[in-house]
């Protein structure tokens, strides 16, 4: 390819990264929030100026020439620096923040995301904040390809050398039933009279429950596999069946609160961790006091209410 001495800008380069690593235009455009002809412009300009070809895009999936992969541990180190450069500068006077991006699970939407967006407002007042509401695994991904600063979502894995992670709360995985279905005597086998109604396993709680249960040797007879904490809980609390979810999803759906009861799980325990995770180093000491903010928020509007209608959660609901 010859050389057209063009420029390489950032934008070149977040684009190449991220075709490299989705391996489609269309899959890049969709995650950079452009279109796939704006994809393959920036792509153009960057290959038309460093002079050779980085990527086979007539392939499917697109693969990296040598010549790409040689460059992609550049274009990664040039995003790092200015990703850090842009922190250094802001993180200098944090007043002076413009943007922050940042993450949070669908358990929270209703209440500890409004009141920590409004204080993190009060102390950053000339920051845009971009809010983005998902699944804890969706959250990790856009986190890792530095679509996200922050992420407050479920523990999926081992942390990499990237991440920082503030730990903010663990909660009881419990089964909830309809109001007074439990008798006294063998809960399980009681449970095991009514259909199980599954979350979905497309997700990491889904799968985690999934899991769990296989290492017990448990088979759950049931004829649904939902993605809403709300239909799980509308179809409980209708005598549908029973469920296993956390204490955070039972408040969610709270127009079913009052037609359910939640009992510990009748076999061995099983918890999630709920944590704050940044890049590290990026952002400063601004992911440690967001985490320090955001426990005392949890305790207030979480766990004393949730203890108040189940004191039985009594230390399995821990802030840390």
């Amino acid at each position: 390819m010859a050389n057209t001495s063009g420029r390489i800008t950032l934008w070149n380069i977040e684009v190449f990264v991220a075709t490299a690593e989705e391996m489609s235009i269309s899959v890049a455009a969709k995650r950079l929030k452009t279109s796939a002809a704006t994809v393959s412009q920036q792509l153009t300009s960057l290959e038309g100026a460093i002079g050779t070809a980085l990527l086979n895009r007539s392939a499917r999936p697109v693969t990296m020439t040598p010549a790409g992969e040689m460059f992609l541990r550049r274009a990664n180190a040039i995003l790092n620096e200015a990703e850090q450069a842009r922190a250094e500068l802001a993180i200098s006077d944090m007043s002076r923040l413009m943007r922050l991006r940042l993450g949070m699970i669908e358990d929270f939407d209703a209440d500890v995301t409004p009141r920590l967006l409004e204080e993190m407002g009060t102390d950053l007042r000339s920051c845009q904040f971009l809010l983005e509401t998902g699944a804890s695994h969706q959250l990790a991904n856009l986190l890792e390809s530095r679509s996200l600063d922050m992420i407050v979502a479920s523990e999926i894995g081992a942390a990499a050398d990237w991440m920082e992670v503030h730990p903010l709360m663990e909660e009881p995985i419990v089964a909830a039933l309809p109001k007074g279905q439990l008798t006294e005597g063998d809960v399980q086998r009681q449970l095991r009279r009514l259909p199980f109604v599954q979350y979905t396993t497309r997700h990491h709680m889904g799968r985690l429950i999934s899991d769990h249960l296989a290492r017990q040797n448990l088979t759950l007879a049931g004829r649904f596999e939902l993605d809403s904490y709300h239909a799980i809980m509308a179809m409980v609390a209708g005598g549908a069946g029973w469920t296993i979810m956390t204490p955070l999803g039972w408040r969610r759906a709270h127009r079913f609160r009052e037609q359910v009861d939640l009992v510990p799980l009748p076999f061995a325990p099983l918890t999630r961790r709920i944590s704050l995770t940044a890049r590290r180093g990026v952002l400063g000491e601004m992911p440690a006091e967001v985490a320090a903010k955001l426990r005392g928020i949890l305790q207030d509007l979480i766990v004393e209410p949730a203890l108040e209608q189940a004191p039985w959660l009594e230390d399995q609901m821990k802030i840390f």
